[in-house]
């Protein structure tokens, strides 16, 4: 058709060209029409609501239908001479008490009853119990199916606080956010955690470290090297409340810690709140969901995961996800029995077959025995299979995708490694020590291996997110005050760019790779010595709630068109989100629009803003802040939904 062409959609920071408007007075009318419709609306909204609020600006108002926004903001803008950006300074509102309904034209999501304040959809223990108790099959993920879902906001705790500023995190938490003593009573002598007064203290004592995790981390500090940066990812099976992790973070290792949601309540929860990575997790009949040859160290202390029993399927798959030359350190039964078996209450005969077992499983797997030492013995990894091929042959797993861990069966069988040419290559490339490791191009990359990346395309997404990163942070000036965020979750991680960004601040990244995406890259992430995980966002992540202080979202509502709706992946983002946390999602701006009216509805404090190259870009920024608040003091059984403010 002949003619000017109009912009895909109006900014109002789009430069008008005279060209493709009506003349002045026409424009004139259409300006005295909208700005009475406008003011009509307002006076009957304000009417009808009976208060006031402060609506913030966004960069596509025409886009956005006339719906008063249950927020209320305090934005400051400022003009930026990058890219006419503007600084947002949210203040999270502490929103209305709504009932469910739809008000406005808007959705709104009510509070659920205080008993699911802790809920965790996959791992519920009332649907577990339905399940085998066989190998803990129970306590594996079992998430509801649609019609169960919940359509309410997972409601805090009374009393609940901002979780105390990293370092500080490490060693306090507040009691009202996991309102749980049963540790302080169970591991007293462990010294595990204590109560003092409205706060819990975690000494860094354990089961096996009576002296404290700092004391216990030198100690294998003496016997392998966690100083030269050759070790930089690390898993904790059987976690407790993370406190081996929380201790090598001050060594620059960062350790995946989890544990299962069992009969000591909220040990995952402990360390997420400390600000400790961790998941909900067992070893159980599926695969950890972390990619091959992913971590450095692996480690066990008296986590009572039976590494001797069923055909030692579980150090097999130890041995997948550990690195080539990693280690695995086991503390506890049944190392040093002689001397403590009878506090095992437990037979020397027994703990004897228990570590002649385990030794053997070790040997098939080709590992060595590289020291054992008082109460901890580690082993090593070979660097390839090149040795050990023919003679481990009939173990070897057929062909299969190493990496692929999402609802995969464990087997009982070696995973092989990458083909080597000599017995001195590393199998799947050497990796450099940490910190070069992170910008390092990884050997998954080099070798060809990752569809469609190539050295290339990867050092130019680091670039990218350094820029996005440094968007964000001129948008909402609190991205840059040290401390105030800890746990940071990426939804789509792609290549671990935006964790990557981060690396200078005081905060960690849960790198997810969607089980839907085009291209596997977690280990990609792994290489760059970050860490995450598998998830598919139409189910519930293996997380309590109130976990994580900033979750981005970057494409995820696009992936999952048509697999689940909309609302569910917002809601699990509002369960898994602190109050008070903050949100960044990056979508078309048609998919933002809708975002925002269910964010809307769940109360979040949110605004649309313009892509980091300005306005003409059709994709947009969604930043949101969640309000603040908590259950009543007092809930009796006919008022179990109104949430205190």
């Amino acid at each position: 058709m002949a003619g000017p062409k109009t912009p895909p959609y109006y900014s109002p920071t789009y430069k008008k060209n005279g060209a493709n408007f009506p003349p002045h007075s026409i424009r004139i009318n259409v300006y005295t029409l909208a700005i009475t419709f406008t003011v009509l609306c307002s006076i009957a909204y304000f009417i009808g609501r009976g208060s006031i609020y402060t609506f913030p600006a966004s960069n596509v108002a025409a886009t956005i239908p006339c719906i008063p926004l249950k927020i209320t903001s305090t934005t400051d803008f400022s003009n930026n001479s990058s890219a006419s950006s503007t600084q947002v300074d949210f203040t999270a509102s502490h929103g209305d008490d709504e009932g469910e309904g739809v008000v406005d034209g808007v959705k709104v999501y009510p509070p659920c009853d205080i008993k699911y304040s802790e809920y965790t959809p996959c791992e519920d223990p009332h649907r577990s119990l339905k399940f085998k108790r066989d190998r803990l099959i129970y306590r594996e993920r079992h998430c509801p199916d649609k019609s169960q879902l919940l359509k309410c906001r997972v409601p805090a705790p009374y009393g609940y606080k901002k979780p105390f500023k990293w370092p500080k995190s490490r060693d306090l938490a507040w009691y009202a956010n996991v309102p749980h003593k049963e540790l302080t009573v169970e591991k007293a002598v462990q010294n595990w955690i204590r109560k003092e007064g409205d706060k819990f203290r975690f000494p860094g004592g354990g089961t096996m470290f009576p002296n404290g995790a700092d004391a216990y981390v030198d100690d294998i500090d003496k016997l392998i090297n966690l100083k030269d940066g050759s070790i930089r990812t690390a898993i904790d099976t059987g976690c407790g409340v993370a406190s081996w992790g929380a201790y090598l973070l001050s060594r620059d290792i960062l350790a995946m810690s989890f544990a299962p949601r069992d009969t000591h309540e909220a040990q995952v929860q402990f360390a997420l709140e400390r600000g400790v990575p961790a998941l909900i997790g067992v070893l159980a009949s599926k695969r950890l969901p972390y990619p091959s040859r992913a971590f450095d160290m692996a480690h066990c202390s008296r986590c009572l995961i039976p590494w001797n029993q069923y055909n030692g399927v579980y150090l097999m798959e130890v041995d997948r996800v550990l690195r080539p030359g990693g280690y695995w350190i086991l503390s506890g039964p049944p190392i040093r029995w002689r001397k403590y078996f009878k506090g095992w209450e437990r037979t020397r005969d027994d703990l004897n077959d228990e570590q002649t077992r385990i030794e053997d499983v070790a040997k098939k797997l080709c590992w060595k025995k590289f020291v054992e030492k008082d109460d901890i013995a580690i082993w090593q990894k070979p660097y390839n299979h090149y040795q050990c091929k023919e003679q481990k042959k009939k173990s070897m797993c057929p062909a299969q995708d190493p990496d692929r861990a999402w609802y995969t069966e464990l087997e009982t069988c070696i995973t092989p490694m990458p083909e080597v040419s000599t017995d001195e290559d590393v199998a799947g490339g050497q990796l450099e020590n940490w910190p070069k490791r992170l910008h390092a191009i990884p050997p998954r990359i080099s070798s060809g291996t990752v569809n469609g990346v190539t050295a290339e395309s990867f050092e130019k997404d680091s670039q990218l997110w350094k820029k996005r990163v440094g968007y964000y942070k001129s948008v909402d000036h609190k991205l840059n005050q040290p401390g105030r965020y800890r746990n940071l979750l990426d939804m789509n991680a792609h290549l671990g760019g935006f964790a990557a960004a981060w690396v200078n601040d005081p905060v960690w990244v849960m790198n997810i790779v969607p089980a839907e995406a085009e291209v596997n890259t977690l280990g990609v992430i792994y290489e760059r010595g970050l860490v995450g995980t598998y998830q598919s966002w139409c189910e519930a992540m293996s997380t309590y709630p109130r976990t994580y202080d900033l979750l981005h979202a970057d494409s995820i509502f696009t992936m999952y068109n048509d697999r689940c709706e909309m609302e569910d992946i917002l809601l699990e983002m509002d369960r898994i989100l602190r109050p008070e946390g903050n949100v960044i999602i990056r979508e078309d701006v048609d998919i933002l629009v809708e975002v925002k009216k269910i964010a809307d509805g769940l109360n979040w404090n949110s605004q649309i803003m313009d892509h980091e190259d300005g306005p003409m870009e059709r994709e947009k920024l969604l930043f949101a802040v969640k309000s603040y608040w908590t259950t009543p003091k007092t809930q009796d059984s006919k008022n179990t939904t109104r949430p205190r403010f």
